[in-house]
């Protein structure tokens, strides 16, 4: 799956998404289109397979946090949860954040993920007690936090954990008045 991933992410960039196809992508990776198949349901999801693992942990997050911790707390907590999992694949992230954000389809299946992962944050926080339109504000709130972290991540020059600038994301949010 991890030479799939590759050979689709150097065709992508090399040749564009869009002029990429499975053919090519097996290919480069010297596997059959059948193979890819095995792995992936089309050339997207090797750009967002994962998304609902990605989901899983931040809701088990949520859920999981202290039972004193407020709505923001436990969306930081859910933040926290994705920090550690794409936090050591910054390259590919790089790479992703390229392929999607030159295809207006990719992005806006990238929007529509967001939507949903914020919705599922929402219900983890109701789930948790808290009303609306708190759940609702929270959740949203932290997605939004998420794209201005992530994105200031793959961007900068320098490599700093996803974590921290995460936190300083949420802590500039918090520090609104």
């Amino acid at each position: 799956m991890g030479r799939l991933r590759e050979a689709a992410m150097q065709l992508f960039l090399e040749r564009g998404y869009e002029q990429t196809t499975v053919a090519d992508i097996a290919e480069q990776a010297g596997v059959t289109s059948r193979t890819f198949f095995r792995y992936y349901a089309d050339k997207r999801e090797v750009l967002f397979g994962g998304s609902e693992a990605l989901q899983k942990a931040m809701v088990a997050a949520v859920a999981e946090a202290p039972a004193k911790a407020g709505p923001l707390d436990a969306i930081a907590a859910g933040l926290g949860a994705v920090a550690d999992m794409i936090g050591g694949r910054r390259d590919f992230s790089q790479q992703r954040y390229a392929v999607i954000n030159a295809n207006p389809a990719l992005t806006e299946r990238e929007l529509s993920k967001m939507a949903s992962l914020a919705a599922a944050l929402g219900d983890a926080l109701r789930a948790r007690g808290v009303d609306e339109p708190i759940a609702s504000l929270a959740a949203e709130t932290g997605i939004g936090v998420f794209r201005v972290a992530f994105e200031q991540w793959v961007c900068a020059p320098t490599a700093r954990p996803l974590g921290t600038v995460m936190k300083e994301s949420l802590d500039q949010l918090r520090s609104l008045r």
